[in-house]
């Protein structure tokens, strides 16, 4: 939906707003894509591989046709880029045999690279401000690289650095808070502050999940099968309860005096 009153353009952003609501569900997709790739790998990796792309390509079809943002259409996306994030991780660790510190750290060049080209062409990084087609595939692009990016940070700390599952969710729950604690009070740029987080609830939902699913000394031994179907189920009651409530959707006037989009708009040196 857009319209024109008077010199400002009201437009719906194609995208969820980081309510607390879409933070536990982040979370909880997370887990769920981890948990749910990991067992189709028991039958074959590549299998995997091959299953979640057929569903990515028509989970992003879906969210592009959309005309505005829904919440079942966003979130299934979501949850096959968890999926798929997970399994292309595990096609460049186990199936191609490249060291976690080498896919880790090419990860976090492929996201940097991302941001930096993103930012160079649209000005912006704002979520508020996701209502182009270019933008939007921005947008799940740096999605896709930052699931990836977690995965191998979360297999990093619990594997090659052997903190295990227990103490890389502490770990990395410990530092997901940081970033809202520099935003609250050191008033760190909110696009900074909200990327960051983004990023840490990767290999903190997979942490989790990889501890409820995996049998001793690893975890409790749920089942990697019972922890998808689990975290499924939980998800979608989520989700439901995100559309019978709105919650995420919000309409955003592009007027740089408007008080919902004062903190994202740029200014000398600062990042929108």
């Amino acid at each position: 939906m857009a319209n024109e009153t008077g010199n400002s353009k009201v437009s719906a952003t194609k995208v969820a707003q980081a309510t607390a609501l879409f933070w536990v569900i982040k979370i909880i997709t997370t887990g769920m894509g981890e948990a749910t790739s990991d067992y189709l790998a028991q039958w074959s990796l590549w299998l995997a591989a091959g299953t979640t792309v057929v569903g990515l390509a028509v989970a992003l079809w879906l969210q592009f046709r959309a005309p505005r943002f829904h919440p079942l259409t966003y979130w299934f996306t979501v949850a096959m880029i968890a999926v798929f994030g997970t399994a292309a991780a595990d096609v460049f660790r186990v199936g191609l045999g490249v060291a976690l510190p080498v896919t880790t750290s090419g990860y976090a060049v492929a996201l940097a690279a991302c941001f930096a080209i993103w930012y160079a062409t649209e000005g912006t990084l704002s979520i508020h401000e996701i209502n182009t087609p270019r933008r939007e595939v921005f947008y799940w692009l740096t999605v896709l690289l930052t699931f990836a990016l977690g995965t191998a940070a979360g297999d990093l700390t619990g594997f090659y650095l052997d903190l295990g599952f227990v103490h890389s969710a502490y770990l990395f729950g410990a530092a997901i808070v940081v970033p809202w604690l520099l935003y609250r009070f050191v008033n760190l740029n909110a696009v900074v502050a909200f990327w960051t987080s983004y990023v840490l609830t990767r290999p903190l939902g997979a942490s989790v999940a990889d501890y409820l699913g995996m049998g001793k000394p690893f975890g409790i031994g749920l089942g990697v099968g019972t922890t998808a179907l689990l975290s499924a189920v939980l998800c979608a009651g989520l989700v439901a309860y995100a559309v019978r409530t709105h919650d995420g959707t919000r309409e955003f006037p592009f007027d740089k005096d408007h008080p919902q989009l004062r903190d994202t708009v740029s200014t000398p040196g600062r990042l929108r």
